[in-house]
């Protein structure tokens, strides 16, 4: 019997879709475990960084050697919102790095930033009671694919075209176009990922200062996606100061300090939203996982984890980006190819323009090619015109080593460069 055969609900259907988040993980789990032969520049899998390694394997060892963290660890159940003393630990830590007014109250955990969007966006989203139907709104796309399939309700977003700077030096840069965003009745939340995945876009203070001031006029939350930047894991390449109110939902993430294993998110906004957000998940997923909050645990000592992110992460990161743009710019020549600044996240994000097929097309290509990227087309969602442009770019990742990602790029300008060639 196949998954098409079967006799499923609505919620079900979607769930079972071939989502792009579907194919992405399809891909990573081919690429690293089952075949890995493959130049693999597909998912956000992050780096293996030594220090970062030594750095856990500390922390669970000092947890394993502790006969009651040991016990807490493989033996009891976390609390809805997570484990008290981490939570306490968080809040103090942000408290004195930023200044923010927050207490265990203001925290929740969850089992990774995926599972903790699919409760925030079906709180503020979807059917009202009142027959309303309300919609995220994404400001600036494109945005990451995997927001794409979490809504319960069908008709779950809206998404604003960004304004597009070129730059110098074969650079671009998307903005939110503020004259184009509105707000409207229909609008349950705001939400930004900052870096953005899959762009590397980090939007300015000014832009995030103004849209939290539209959402507050308008009485609805801002969300804010932190999984690769402030206050960890910090993968930013431009300054940009953390921002956090009681109108602010911060999603924080473990996974790319190197934990992805862990699935470990922490969600941060008013204690209200905290106490229906700790309930849902609780439904959902009865309780959290012990691995990430014990390795946290030592991380967050003495601000070791800011320490970390700031002093090994980010540094590794931005050597990583640089080598990756050197080696596309060798590799793509005088092609019609512009990259998106590269601001933060572990990603370049490619627009190749007037490119004479789809991206889907030259994924299929590439991947036959050996080579795993992502096509553009996924990180859309909310978008209802057929923009051009969307067809036109793909994601790489630059987590690899810089020579498997220069043989990757090798390849892709290879293909293209056919492409163009077969086209004229």
């Amino acid at each position: 019997m196949s998954v098409s055969s079967l006799k499923l609900s609505r919620f079900g259907k979607k769930l079972c879709s071939d989502a792009g988040i579907v194919t992405l993980m399809d891909d990573l789990g081919e690429a690293l475990r089952v075949n890995p032969e493959m130049i693999f520049m597909g998912g956000g899998n992050p780096a293996r960084i030594p220090a970062m390694e030594q750095a856990f394997a500390g922390a669970l060892q000092a947890t394993l050697e502790d006969a009651r963290a040991a016990h807490e660890l493989l033996g009891l159940y976390q609390p809805p919102q997570g484990d008290a003393q981490l939570l306490d630990d968080i809040a103090s830590l942000l408290k004195r790095e930023y200044g923010w007014a927050i207490s265990r109250d203001n925290i929740a955990l969850s089992n990774g930033s995926q599972s903790a969007f699919f409760v925030l966006f079906n709180l503020f989203a979807g059917d009202y009671p009142d027959g309303s139907h309300k919609k995220i709104q994404l400001p600036l796309t494109p945005e990451y694919l995997g927001y794409s399939d979490l809504g319960i309700s069908a008709d779950f977003f809206t998404a604003t075209r960004p304004s597009i700077e070129l730059l110098t030096d074969g650079f671009f840069k998307y903005h939110v176009d503020f004259d184009q965003l509105q707000i409207t009745a229909e609008t349950g939340a705001l939400c930004v990922s900052r870096p953005t995945n899959p762009t590397g876009n980090v939007i300015s203070d000014e832009e995030l200062l103004k849209l939290d001031a539209l959402a507050r006029a308008h009485q609805v939350p801002f969300i804010v996606d932190g999984a690769y930047g402030t206050p960890f894991p910090n993968i930013l390449f431009v300054d940009a100061e953390p921002h956090w109110n009681s109108n602010t939902i911060l999603v924080l993430s473990l996974s790319k300090l190197g934990l992805p294993g862990a699935r470990t998110g922490i969600v941060i906004a008013d204690p209200a939203i905290i106490q229906a957000f700790a309930k849902a998940n609780t439904i959902l997923s009865l309780a959290t996982g012990n691995f990430g909050p014990a390795v946290a645990r030592h991380l967050l000592q003495d601000g070791k984890i800011l320490r970390l992110s700031r002093e090994v992460v980010a540094p590794f990161y931005l050597h990583r980006m640089q080598m990756a743009v050197a080696a596309f710019k060798k590799a793509l020549g005088d092609l019609p190819c512009l990259i998106h600044k590269p601001e933060g996240a572990i990603f370049l994000w490619l627009w190749f323009k007037d490119l004479p097929i789809s991206s889907e097309e030259l994924y299929q290509r590439l991947k036959a090619r050996g080579v795993l990227v992502v096509s553009g087309h996924h990180f859309f969602p909310g978008l209802t015109e057929d923009w051009p442009h969307r067809h036109e770019c793909i994601r790489v990742t630059y987590c690899q080593e810089p020579e498997t990602v220069a043989r990757g790029a090798a390849i892709i300008a290879d293909e293209v460069r056919l492409i163009y060639q077969t086209a004229h």
